[in-house]
């Protein structure tokens, strides 16, 4: 291993790294190697400001180790989904993929060739890049466009600022929690979905300077646990009509911010007419929103007050809500709300200024990459609609399947509206059947396309229906880079070990396939020689240590954000009045959006509004599965990484939640084997019976490996064999609406 990665103690070495698992996180890791192997994992000790990991972190070297671990390429010899697979050569595995790409090339175009590549280590040279430079070069292919956790709130953020941050500009949120009197975490579950390593943390101390806490969510969640939070539960998908009614309370009750809505904003009027019932002869009041969401009035218009005359409240909205099937709704209300009580940041500078120096050298990093080409596929293909602020005219190209429907593309291809017919399907970094809706259409799906390629490093749900699976190294056997916001760091990941097996990178895996292509000018630079090419572009411009120095700590982490570039004004100086200070038609903050509004989509209004979905309690589905199905998030994994290992299997059982007054009735007990099915799929999974989830709702936590047994039934206790795959009429994935049954039995 090369000095430069690591400090030694004594016969140990100790390589710096950082994990970065897509849990929300990303946390300094010591790994301790000896001869040539990792002895254990720790958290960095070197300041009280340091990253800790939690127990995924800590639990990676069993992932590295794990006897189940992909070491070889595997070619498939039984029905996709039979888990039969026999051990190949690189060369063969390399040629046949060749050729199939060859093929369809040849036979469909380059436009039958579908990739994915998720938000699994993602990092700079080892991720998304690798693949998309590889598939343009031979000619092009589909892509995905928009994002599996967060496309609600990308949409309705660039329908409303523009797609500038409603948090402090180039920081975290966290800092922002220190100062907050009062603070909403509305489908905010911080505890086990850290959205920012610091956030925790920062709570607790702004916890501990008596700051006071709601949760609104169907679930008393660990962190309204941890934060003594009042719990306001609330049926999924009627959170856009609370916040509705709580606007109706705050413009009633003369507890807006009207000088900063006159400022600052675009189009009140109409969003008011929209709230007071002006425009439809519907007054959104707590009444209205209490029978819709099961909150009773009088805490919509306590919980409205409250934000509404508290210096210093904070709405801390998260992405569960956006999951569902008019997600962006609730994305555009939340923003709303902030707007009208004057709680949105304002930038100083205008919409197109004060790029941070991290931000900056983010950008200088894709530049010292290898070159992004330009997709053939997508040229002269007209925009999906309206170019959006927050994606260009690639990302908004007609060419791109949504990433929630590659199911119903590979099924339908141009007879269902698709751009092509599809044939190859390429998965990176994601175990994608287990992962998106409606895991029965994925396998039928799968099992209709002509070639599945996955890059893995377990046999997951998705790596079973593949026709090739190809051994991906973990990032402790690679060297990479990662640049994150939320982090507010540069961070240098140095190899710890050499890549077990014949595991490869992806870097790597893409570089010798081009080869097998034909394509000579993929790749001519080893990993650190990208780094230290990188490096050298920064040193340019900014003061920092030499690469080794960097590479042996880990990282280089910057000073906090200025935050004064970017805060609420609640008193706009007059010449803010006339200045253009977000991206948005207006300048301004748009309660009425006129990008919206040029969409002319009928189930996109222009203003904020609640739109009943469909698998609501109305639906006349609920009839037969009456309890809605929520999809949260598990601690022992991220999303469904590490759902395998045996430390972390101990610590938590994958169960289904159910309130007494709903298990009762059906005789219930704790640990029953129960039966939760609906229209998409059925599962086995012992029953948690607990007061910590609303009555009518039930929850699966995501992630879970999907395991169909010879009768169809998921025995692993998948959330997504009970989910659909559709989207929000705006591209949002919508695993939180659902109806489901719950029975007592084995079968």
């Amino acid at each position: 291993m090369p000095e430069n990665h690591t400090s030694e103690t004594g016969e140990e070495k100790v390589v710096r790294t950082v994990c970065a698992s897509h849990c929300g996180g990303t946390c300094q890791m010591k790994v301790h190697v000896k001869d040539g192997k990792i002895t254990r994992i720790e958290s960095d000790d070197e300041s009280e400001n340091a990253h800790r990991m939690c127990f995924r972190g800590r639990a990676y070297r069993q992932r590295v180790y794990a006897p189940d671990r992909l070491l070889h390429p595997v070619k498939r010899i039984g029905p996709r989904g039979s888990r039969e697979f026999t051990r190949i050569s690189w060369d063969e595995a390399l040629d046949t993929i060749a050729d199939k790409l060859k093929m369809v090339k040849e036979t469909y175009g380059n436009a039958a060739i579908l990739h994915f590549c998720s938000m699994c280590d993602p990092h700079v040279l080892h991720h998304v890049n690798s693949f998309h430079r590889l598939l343009c070069l031979f000619g092009g292919y589909t892509a995905p466009w928009g994002t599996i956790s967060n496309e609600g709130d990308n949409f309705a953020s660039a329908m409303t600022t523009g797609g500038r941050p409603t948090t402090h500009e180039g920081g975290s949120q966290a800092q922002a929690y220190l100062n907050a009197k009062l603070i909403i975490m509305w489908s905010f579950n911080p505890v086990t979905t850290l959205q920012g390593t610091t956030v925790s943390r920062s709570l607790i101390q702004a916890k501990e300077a008596g700051a006071k806490f709601y949760s609104v969510d169907p679930r008393y969640t660990d962190s309204a646990a941890a934060f003594d939070a009042k719990w306001i539960p609330i049926r999924p998908c009627t959170d856009a009509a609370v916040f509705l009614a709580m606007a109706n309370v705050i413009i009633k009750e003369n507890l807006h911010d009207q000088e900063y809505i006159d400022a600052y904003t675009f189009g009140y009027d109409s969003y008011k007419d929209h709230v007071l019932g002006s425009d439809d002869g519907i007054e959104k009041t707590p009444e209205w929103a209490a029978e819709i969401s099961g909150i009773p009035a009088d805490n919509i218009a306590d919980l409205a007050r409250a934000y509404a005359t508290t210096e210093g409240a904070y709405l801390a909205t998260n992405l569960a809500a956006g999951r569902t099937a008019f997600g962006e709704q609730y994305h555009r209300a939340a923003l709303s709300i902030q707007a009208i009580t004057g709680n949105i940041p304002i930038p100083k500078g205008g919409a197109g200024g004060g790029a941070s120096q991290f931000q900056e050298l983010i950008r200088m990093s894709r530049l010292g990459t290898p070159e992004r080409p330009k997709n053939p596929v997508e040229a002269d293909m007209p925009l999906r609609w309206n170019k959006l602020p927050y994606r260009g005219p690639s990302v908004n190209s007609s060419a791109r399947v949504n990433v929630n429907l590659f199911s119903d593309a590979l099924l339908k291809g141009k007879a269902g509206g698709y751009a092509a017919d599809y044939k190859f399907l390429w998965l990176s970094n994601t175990n994608y059947l287990n992962q998106l809706g409606e895991a029965n259409k994925a396998v039928e799906a799968f099992n209709e396309a002509e070639f599945v390629l996955v890059t893995e490093q377990f046999m997951t749900a998705t790596a079973q229906y593949a026709d090739i699976v190809l051994p991906v190294c973990t990032f402790l056997e690679r060297n990479d880079l990662r640049t994150g916001f939320g982090s507010g760091a540069i961070e240098f990941l140095g190899k710890a070990i050499e890549p077990l097996g014949e595991s490869k990178s992806q870097l790597d895996i893409c570089s010798e396939l081009a080869l097998k292509l034909g394509i000579t000018d993929y790749n001519d630079k080893t990993d650190e020689e990208w780094l230290r090419h990188i490096h050298a572009l920064w040193s340019e411009k900014v003061d920092m240590p030499d690469y080794d120095t960097l590479l042996a700590r880990g990282g280089m982490y910057f000073p906090p954000v200025d935050y004064s570039a970017s805060e609420p004004a609640k008193t706009p100086e007059p010449e803010e009045k006339e200045r253009k200070l977000f991206p948005t038609p207006s300048g301004k903050i748009e309660l009425f959006s006129q990008l919206v509004d040029g969409m002319n989509h009928p189930k996109i209004p222009p203003v904020p509004t609640y739109i009943e979905t469909w698998e609501s309690l109305n639906d006349p589905l609920a009839e037969k599965y009456p309890l809605q199905l929520t999809t949260p998030h598990f601690k022992r994994r991220a999303h469904s990484q590490f759902d395998n290992l045996p430390w972390l299997q101990e610590l938590q059982t994958q169960l289904v939640s159910i309130n007494p007054v709903d298990a009762e009735p059906r005789n219930i007990k704790e640990g029953d084997m129960v039966k939760v099915f609906n229209d998409s799929g059925k599962m086995l999974i012992p029953a948690n019976i607990t007061e910590r989830i609303m009555p009518g709702v039930v929850a699966v936590p995501q992630g879970a490996w999907f395991d169909l047994d010879e009768n169809g039934v998921d025995r692993g206790g998948c959330s997504n064999t009970l989910t659909r795959n559709v989207t929000s009429p705006a591209g949002a994935f919508s695993p939180n609406t659902a109806l489901v049954q719950i029975e007592k039995g084995k079968g």
